[in-house]
């Protein structure tokens, strides 16, 4: 360490060149303590500044592949301005932690951020910021890479972006992890010839994409989608509640208000009762007039109410205006004339298929 540290002082490029190699040999082909390597980090970042782009590049591609790599000096490298440099270590690099990730992918160009999305595993804090500042290309490879994960919010901005892109619709449309909710609007949305393609590469979804897609008032609508493991432990866990009695209120509004869509969907359902694709359908329609009258049906107050608005709600957000209107239609709603409207419902169910909800209480 101490001839390392005498190769920086003096400051000439070609012992640097020669102290980097060395040093970065020995980090590689030694046993050491996560102190130690922390030096080493110190040592090897501080010639990594007096080496040129070339050299800096084939010391990031040397450490992205070792287990050894200083934390510290990853770090360094994964933040270079060159993407030669910095590449590798944000494709590759085991020993990267998340807060570097986070910073380049908010800072850094497209090319870095396409490195990120490459990478074996993406957090979903990670594909949280790739998904909104990423590119084209960004978002169609996080999206096509099966170790990336990604939140509700995540899986929403991806749907949004694949309007009119079908390459990302198809990838989208592939991920087994996608959301029951989001998968109908993505298939809603998606071009016949996504849908084929869906259809062969996923022989297991085929004949639900046949009974998904109906034609309401001219547009696709989607009723099913893929049977995601999340879904049938959501559905096996609220029918157990439903059977012992504990199926409350209070459930459906700790359901809604901690998002959990799959769970919220099969309460309603199971409480109407009605299919539980039509209450889906229900939760994210624009015409949120299904949600107050499913609501009111079963007598819940405006808490729980608005939990299910905000719910289904674009990046589940509504504005203060919005919110006071559909209170006051809400308030106006007449619980009996509510309850004949999901009865009426369910009796036209059988010769109608399965329309969308929208009939009014005035109706009833």
């Amino acid at each position: 360490m101490h001839d390392l540290d005498e190769a920086v002082a003096r400051g000439n490029p070609e012992s640097c060149v020669r102290a980097i190699w060395h040093a970065t040999d020995l980090l590689i082909a030694g046993s050491y303590s996560e102190d130690q390597i922390w030096t080493f980090g110190e040592i090897i970042g501080r010639l990594a500044q007096e080496i040129e782009t070339t050299a800096r590049a084939q010391l990031a591609t040397k450490l992205a592949a070792s287990s050894k790599a200083p934390y510290n000096l990853t770090s360094q490298l994964a933040s270079d301005d060159c993407i030669d440099v910095a590449g590798p270590i944000l494709k590759d690099s085991e020993r990267l932690n998340a807060e570097t990730l986070i910073a380049c992918a908010k800072t850094k160009s497209q090319e870095h951020l396409l490195a990120i999305s490459k990478r074996r595993s993406v957090p979903e804090a990670v594909t949280d910021v790739l998904v909104i500042r990423g590119a084209k290309e960004v978002v169609a490879s996080v999206a096509a890479n099966g170790g990336a994960s990604f939140s509700k919010s995540g899986f929403l901005h991806l749907v949004r972006r694949s309007e009119g892109d079908s390459i990302l619709a198809e990838s989208l449309g592939l991920r087994r992890d996608i959301p029951r909710h989001l998968f109908h609007q993505l298939i809603a949305k998606a071009s016949e010839e996504v849908r084929q393609k869906l259809e062969r590469e996923r022989p297991d979804i085929g004949p639900q994409i046949h009974r998904m897609v109906v034609d309401v008032t001219g547009t696709v609508h989607a009723r099913f989608g893929p049977a995601s493991r999340d879904y049938f432990t959501a559905k096996r866990a609220v029918a157990k509640l439903h059977e012992r009695g504990e199926l409350t209120e209070d459930k459906v509004f700790e359901f809604a208000h901690s998002l959990k869509f799959n769970e919220t969907a099969v309460a309603l359902s199971l409480l109407c009762p009605l299919p539980v694709d039509i209450v889906e359908r229900a939760l994210i329609e624009k015409d949120r007039e299904p949600v107050l009258i499913l609501s009111k049906s079963l007598d819940f107050c405006w808490p729980t109410t608005m939990a299910l608005l905000f719910l289904g709600a674009p990046n589940y957000r509504i504005t203060a205006g919005e919110l006071d209107r559909l209170k006051l239609h809400f308030n106006r709603l007449d619980v009996a004339a509510c309850r004949g409207v999901i009865v009426l419902y369910r009796s036209r169910k059988q010769e109608c298929g399965s329309r969308p909800f929208h009939a009014s209480p005035n109706q009833a």
